[in-house]
């Protein structure tokens, strides 16, 4: 019975064992820049990706690089990422290759990104706010590694850590979703989903630093 209730605790005390949060109509707020303060989000599910759908919500004032999503496992750091590089400007890694795409006359304000890629044809597509930017190849034929650490806030250069403060996110990021497949985003509506490898409505997760979580201001 000692046992039985020792190795209850010690779930309890895991991240996976951490319970979900409905975190619909918050936000994750990283006040400044720093190379400390971050968010691990815990996977509903662990599994190699052959094919997956990502989006997020953010909002930043930042002009310089800064890192919107990192999925980072033991043998690739950048295994999936997703990268501000400039105004206008978003890189998409996998497997430590990448692809650039252009926004023409992204306005200041909340931004809505929704990113998919498949590996039977290599295909990355990318929609800014509901509209479609653009397809571009990498990585046919490959898989995406299942035991990652998938960070908000800091770029991943080794597993779990090695941050830099400057291309840390100041700003806010809501409504993560992941998906082990392509989802359709023409007349996509995220709240109308669960994600099933990341879902805001069923979140676990670790904040760690300066991260605050608050009730939402912008749409």
């Amino acid at each position: 019975m000692e046992k039985l209730l020792l190795a209850v605790l010690l779930f309890a005390f895991l991240p996976e064992g951490m319970p979900q949060k409905d975190l619909g109509g918050k936000v994750f707020i990283f006040p400044e820049q720093s190379d400390t303060a971050y968010v691990t989000l815990i996977p509903r599910v662990r599994k190699p990706l052959r094919s997956f759908t990502l989006c997020l919500k953010a909002f930043t004032d930042l002009t310089r690089t800064y890192s919107l999503f990192s999925y980072s496992t033991k043998s690739r750091d950048n295994e999936l990422r997703l990268f501000a590089s400039k105004k206008g400007e978003y890189e998409l890694c996998i497997g430590n290759a990448k692809v650039v795409f252009k926004v023409p006359h992204l306005r200041h304000g909340p931004v809505h990104l929704c990113v998919s890629w498949e590996s039977i044809s290599g295909i990355a597509e990318l929609w800014v706010n509901s509209k479609p930017v653009g397809r571009k190849g990498l990585r046919k034929g490959y898989t995406l590694g299942g035991d990652a650490k998938i960070i908000l806030g800091q770029e991943q250069d080794s597993f779990g850590g090695s941050f830099h403060a400057k291309q840390s996110f100041v700003g806010e990021i809501w409504d993560v979703y992941l998906w082990d497949r392509v989802v359709s985003l023409k007349n996509f509506c995220p709240t109308c989903y669960n994600g099933n490898i990341l879902n805001w409505r069923a979140l676990t997760y670790q904040a760690r630093g300066y991260v605050v979580v608050k009730p939402r201001l912008k749409a």
